[in-house]
């Protein structure tokens, strides 16, 4: 009999396919009843199947004692207790490198859709708006001051792509880079030094709300914030009165502290761009992402070495 494993959220739909070609899949985010379930079937599941931004919720893994791996469908493994995975035997795997690119792109998206006003733009021109010339000047994307935090490969691909904008950039990181980007000791510091802020870094218990009102007021009141990492690095609650209060000059935001659901306080807000956690959301990715996935769990199945293994 093949492998019962457990999928914890929607997943691309040739992803899903595979998956029920491979293993039996119980999909655990439309059972009616999750408890009766796992009464009667946690000692026969083997896998999991997650998102980097749900993970496996420690009193769901500790409900499932012939748990063997959990892959994720994403980078991210913030939502994942590794030492306590380690403990256990349970193997964990992601999908690095092969949505670096994307992330990267919707990062530079961002800040000139942010800078430029394009959101703004669009909605001028299909409310008819534009013959009355009222639209308001947008910021200057070239030749800018961007400081990346975090500068692992996506924080360096996205310097890269901004290089050609003639950009000054510089970088703070958990961990020192050969890079000849300037590096600069402190968030803080580097948030007082950027005209944008650029967030790429990993999440963790020492990230959570990094970006807190004081980093906000060292950016200042001509400064924007761009955050492609994961929402749990910003305060929510502090961007948001430094966005009202024009603290801060704007904001653009793929990632939220608690997707899918956004502070409605930023929705009234002409001076950020929000978008759905689409950095990773284009065909080439997703189905990179997809084989990835499938290739740790036929080669944890197969007791072979898996190609992204975190523990």
């Amino acid at each position: 009999m093949s492998p019962e494993v457990l999928q914890l959220c929607p997943l691309m739909p040739a992803l899903e396919k595979a998956l029920a070609e491979r293993f039996t899949v119980h999909r655990f985010f439309e059972l009616a009843d999750a408890d009766a379930f796992l009464a009667e079937n946690a000692s026969r599941l083997r896998g999991v199947v997650t998102g980097g931004h749900i993970g496996i919720p420690a009193e769901l893994a500790a409900r499932l004692p012939a748990l063997e791996i959990v892959a994720i469908n994403g980078v991210g493994f913030d939502k994942v207790d590794l030492a306590e995975a380690k403990r256990r035997g349970v193997r964990v795997s992601n999908t690095p490198d092969v949505l670096t690119e994307d992330v990267a792109d919707l990062a530079i998206g961002l800040i000139v859709s942010v800078l430029r006003q394009i959101p703004l733009g669009d909605a001028h021109v299909r409310a008819g708006r534009w013959p009355s010339g009222d639209l308001a000047l947008g910021s200057k994307v070239s030749r800018r001051r961007y400081g990346i935090f975090g500068f692992g490969r996506i924080g360096q691909a996205i310097a890269r792509r901004l290089e050609g904008f003639g950009a000054e950039l510089a970088y703070a990181s958990r961990s020192p880079v050969e890079t000849p980007v300037r590096a600069v000791g402190s968030l803080i510091e580097l948030a007082a030094w950027s005209d944008v802020l650029v967030i790429a870094a990993s999440a963790s218990p020492e990230t959570r709300n990094v970006v807190d009102a004081g980093v906000l007021d060292a950016l200042g009141p001509h400064g924007v914030l761009v955050n492609v990492a994961r929402g749990s690095l910003v305060d929510e609650a502090a961007l948001l009165d430094a966005l009202e209060a024009g603290r801060i000059a704007g904001a653009a935001l793929d990632v939220f502290a608690d997707e899918p659901h956004v502070p409605e306080r930023f929705f009234s807000l002409h001076n950020v761009v929000l978008t759905p956690h689409m950095a990773s959301a284009t065909h080439e990715t997703r189905q990179a992402m997809a084989d990835l996935v499938l290739a740790n769990l036929d080669a944890h199945f197969a007791g072979r070495e898996m190609p992204t293994p975190l523990v």
